[in-house]
């Protein structure tokens, strides 16, 4: 991952200048003071707790450590107007009306274009994720999975990276021929024939319907005629086709586009996995013991080494995939990021072992594991739907909650821990609901402009205007606006779309209640004539640009009217 500093640039200059300040009254040369934003405004914008921590290093008392460091801090490039000493010796920092002045009017002229950032280094990335088998309807693991690769793809976008979003097919190995075994089986036991579905084999009404469609389609007499092999193998891969284009149709419908869909069978086409093969061979990484081909892992740090060709002469999935990252760098990537289910949580280290002994770059492949989703309706838990038969599926849970709300569902939570999707509160409309409560607060500034018929992309300022804004919430408002491209920047690169959830929250909350004061105060209304309207206007817009754009950022639509059930 990056190390760049996400912090804000005012933030940067404070933390350097207390640093600087902290080495003039004695404090070692690697120093590195911490400032943060306090929870409570009132306390400011920034505060540090550098007094305390130095005060054993140096034996010195807080509050008399923190009153030097006020002292000898040069505070002129930083943009901070005021300094106050709280509690054991907090230093708490007020930024100059100009700084917060120079950031609003930095939203409203890059429009469309707030949040975005530069990287220092772009890179080219190529996420991987879904990657399900053509055995089957999406279920909602994959749906996880879905969202979070396309919001962190988006999130290396938003911070200047090139991106190619891909779906790895794995339609080679034992599954695909499981695959046309259980539809032989429905297709037999549709005729009449007494006979059971393979061990292991596919169940649910899906492959019923692909059994009924392929025999009307190619016909009871030529299925007949065929020998065993070849019927297994033309039915594998027609339906391993059918269900592909279902996923992707699923994908779609869910606001996820593939940049690129690479069939595992193709490594095998063209040479790739045997070419890797011989190149371990040949190398000593790789050997024959019992029939099989064993790649050296426990050289790498693994308990056992792996099977890479089974004695019967089939590939394991290990094999395909080191091939298949190999082709990764190959076409030019320099990084891979794979999302993966949990129960590949073993796998991570052998493959990273094995690009790091093939000379990939260190660091080329990362992998977010994304963890188990339980559905849960009045306090019990959903566990399958007819037509998948084992689990439920992808469509099946955003046809009932929509698009929007299932996908933010996903994001909300850490990837890492395992998540209760919880169908009460998703179809619930009011502002319980965290998805709805960043849409209506969107739409709420939309209807403002429209209501005092404004065109908010012509909005002019002057100084006189922004010094209206009001020292308290609509301060508070404009701060937490002007954190977006730090927080986008910090979830880019932790790659966790959740932090920029958490930020939609705490804007909506802010935005509602300094909207709702004017339900209290006629002249705080953002509509209400007087010196302020500007300002509130322009600040209106800003709010507007902010959570429409970590809206889209996330995949997910920032309506411009959106009515409460009974209004």
């Amino acid at each position: 991952m990056e190390t760049a500093d996400v912090r804000s640039a005012p933030a940067r200059a404070l933390a350097e200048a207390l640093r600087e300040a902290a080495i003039a009254i004695g404090a070692p040369g690697d120093f590195s003071p911490q400032v943060e934003r306090p929870a409570d405004p009132s306390h400011g914008d920034f505060a540090s707790n550098a007094a305390l921590v130095l005060s054993g290093r140096l034996g010195r008392a807080p509050r008399e450590l923190a009153a030097q460091l006020a002292e000898h801090l040069e505070l002129e490039s930083t943009g901070v107007a005021d300094v106050s000493i709280a509690g054991p010796g907090f230093l708490n920092f007020s930024l100059s009306d100009e700084v917060l002045w120079k950031g609003l009017r930095s939203v409203l002229e890059l429009g469309e274009d707030w949040g975005r950032s530069s990287a220092s280094e772009p890179l080219r990335y190529n996420v991987e994720f879904v990657s399900a088998n053509p055995t089957g309807p999406l279920h909602v693991a994959h749906g996880r999975g879905a969202a979070i690769g396309d919001a962190t793809a988006s999130l290396l976008e938003w911070t200047g990276h090139e991106v190619q979003r891909e779906f790895y097919v794995n339609d080679a190995g034992r599954q695909i021929e499981l695959l046309g075994e259980s539809i032989e089986a429905r297709w037999l036991q549709a005729r009449g024939a007494d006979v059971e579905l393979p061990q292991g084999g596919y169940q649910g009404e899906y492959i019923r319907d692909i059994a009924r469609g392929l025999a009307e389609e190619l016909g009871d007499t030529q299925l007949e005629v065929l020998e065993r092999s070849e019927r297994l193998r033309l039915l594998s891969a027609r339906a391993a086709n059918l269900l592909r284009a279902g996923q992707e149709q699923d994908l779609a419908d869910f606001g996820v586009h593939m940049d690129h869909w690479f069939d595992e069978s193709s490594l095998f086409l063209t040479g790739d996995v045997e070419g890797l093969l011989a190149r371990l061979m040949e190398s000593g990484r790789a050997y024959r013991d019992d029939g099989a081909v064993w790649l050296r892992t426990t050289d790498l740090g693994d308990e056992k080494d792996r099977v890479l060709v089974k004695s019967d002469g089939s590939h394991t999935y290990f094999v395909s995939d080191i091939a298949y990252h190999l082709d990764k760098e190959e076409r030019g990537f320099q990084r891979a990021i794979d999302v993966w289910g949990a129960d590949h949580h073993g796998h991570v280290p052998r493959m990273q072992a094995a690009l790091d002994s093939l000379g990939l770059a260190e660091g080329f492949l990362e992998v977010l594991l994304i963890q188990l989703v339980t559905v849960m309706r009045g306090g019990e838990e959903v566990r399958m739907s007819k037509r998948a038969g084992q689990f439920v599926s992808l469509r099946d849970l955003f046809s009932e909650t929509g698009p929007d709300v299932a996908r933010y569902f996903f994001l909300m939570r850490r990837a890492e821990v395992p998540m209760t999707f919880d169908l009460d509160l998703a179809l619930d409309t009011s502002d319980a609901n965290p998805v709805y409560k960043v849409q209506y607060a969107h739409a709420r500034m939309c209807s403002v402009f429209r209501r005092g018929e404004v065109d908010p992309g012509g909005l002019v300022l002057t100084d006189a205007d922004l010094a209206a804004l009001g020292p308290g919430t609509e301060r508070f408002v404009l701060m937490t606006v002007l954190r977006f491209q730090e927080r986008v920047r910090a979830a880019a690169r932790a790659r966790a779309p959740y932090q920029i959830c958490s930020y939609l929250e705490e804007l909506a909350s802010a935005v509602n209640a300094w909207y709702h004061e004017g339900n209290l105060d006629p002249s705080r209304r953002l509509l209400a004539e007087g010196p302020s309207r500007p300002a509130r206007l322009a600040l209106a817009r800003a709010v507007q640009l902010t959570l429409g754009a970590g809206l889209r950022l996330l995949g997910i639509s920032a309506p411009e009217r959106l009515e409460r059930e009974g209004e």
